[in-house]
């Protein structure tokens, strides 16, 4: 990150532009996220697909190649379902990003 002239940034406003993109992230969901992802999905995605976090009702889950995403996509209605323990911060939708 570059200030103004080409300048390295300060820490302070790295810190200023990390604290904003969290506000928008609970990231305090993340545990409870993770334990309902492993008791509820199947060893196979499991084993290769991570949930990231929640952010404004989507559930972003990391998988490693369209393969993965076609089949979260496919198995979205059981997976939501699972997470519906998770009340009002329950996600409504799943939306996958490809890390290989």
């Amino acid at each position: 990150m570059r200030g103004k002239r080409g300048e390295p940034a300060s820490l302070g406003d790295i810190l200023h532009v990390v604290a904003g993109r969290l506000k928008r992230v609970d990231v305090r969901l993340i545990d409870q996220v993770r334990a309902v992802w492993d008791d509820n999905v199947d060893e196979v995605l499991r084993g290769r697909c991570q949930p990231l976090f929640i952010k404004d009702g989507v559930l972003v889950v990391e998988v490693p190649s369209g393969a993965f995403a076609q089949r979260i996509t496919q198995d979205s209605a059981r997976i939501l379902a699972a997470f519906e323990s998770l009340g009002d911060d329950a996600p409504r939708s799943i939306r996958t990003v490809i890390t290989p």
